[in-house]
């Protein structure tokens, strides 16, 4: 994969100050996809852990397990019969705590990014705009989805 995470810049959030999260690569929880803990905090970030056995903060990323590409069109008619899809994922966890003194119990944040089998290729140039035009949505928007997950108002 061509992604390395390094130091990541994190977006603002209501409560931390220019939150930042220092990473090292961890064991891939798959063959198809890179992980990454999150060993420091950067900026303000109170009550915040890093990663831990008994409260995990990993990132991982996964490509397709088996990459499809597009069969041949149909002879008769010059239409693809089927147009298969590659799943790619983001997954972040994160050890949190439902109640003070209670054990930690994972958040789970994952992403899922279907690619027409032939677009990467034939059209890239979409593909890379839908992708910009969604992590700059989730980014601009990260503390609003914050706040909606504390306080469940859209």
């Amino acid at each position: 994969m061509a992604i390395s995470l390094t130091n990541v810049v994190g977006s603002a959030q209501t409560g931390l100050t220019t939150p930042g999260y220092n990473v090292t690569a961890d064991i891939s929880p798959a063959q198809n996809a890179k992980q990454w803990a999150v060993t420091a905090l950067t900026g303000t970030q109170t009550g915040v852990g890093v990663h831990s056995v008994a409260s995990p903060f990993t990132i991982a990323m996964f490509r397709p397990q088996n990459p499809q590409a597009l069969k041949p069109v149909n002879v008769l008619s010059g239409m693809l019969a089927k147009v298969p899809m590659n799943t790619y994922k983001v997954i972040t966890r994160k050890g949190v705590l439902p109640l003070a003194g209670q054990s930690f119990k994972n958040m789970v944040i994952t992403t899922i990014i279907d690619v027409p089998a032939g677009s990467d290729t034939a059209d890239a140039t979409s593909v890379r705009a839908a992708m910009s035009a969604h992590i700059g949505a989730l980014s601009q928007q990260s503390s609003g989805v914050g706040d909606t997950l504390i306080n469940g108002m859209l």
